[in-house]
């Protein structure tokens, strides 16, 4: 099969469920993840996502939050694309709406 293929349904569910982890925190980085990138996830990308779930919680938390970068076998392009995606932020969340006035109180 080609790499560059999108996954098709059942391997996406399949990929799903091996990701969830025991830190809600990285569950959190993994369900954003899947929301933006899953329905175009290829197998390339896949096989790098699953070398991370090979981790330990605490060391995929360390990668996810910029406390290390990946070493040694990890260290591939399509590992690091996959850790660049993972760690997209979320966005603003607590800015105030565009259509938000200030008053001054009176």
């Amino acid at each position: 099969m080609d790499d560059a293929q999108p996954l098709d349904e059942r391997e996406l569910g399949r990929l799903r469920w091996r990701c969830r982890r025991g830190l809600l925190e990285n569950d959190l980085f993994i369900e954003r993840f899947f929301t933006r990138h899953g329905a175009a996830l290829t197998r390339r990308q896949a096989h790098a996502l699953l070398a991370l779930m090979d981790l330990s919680d605490n060391d995929l938390l360390d990668l996810l939050l910029r406390r290390r970068e990946p070493e040694g076998d990890l260290a591939t392009p399509d590992v690091i694309e996959v850790l660049a995606l993972l760690r997209t932020p979320a966005g603003p969340h607590l800015s105030p709406s565009p259509t938000a006035t200030h008053q001054e109180p009176t």
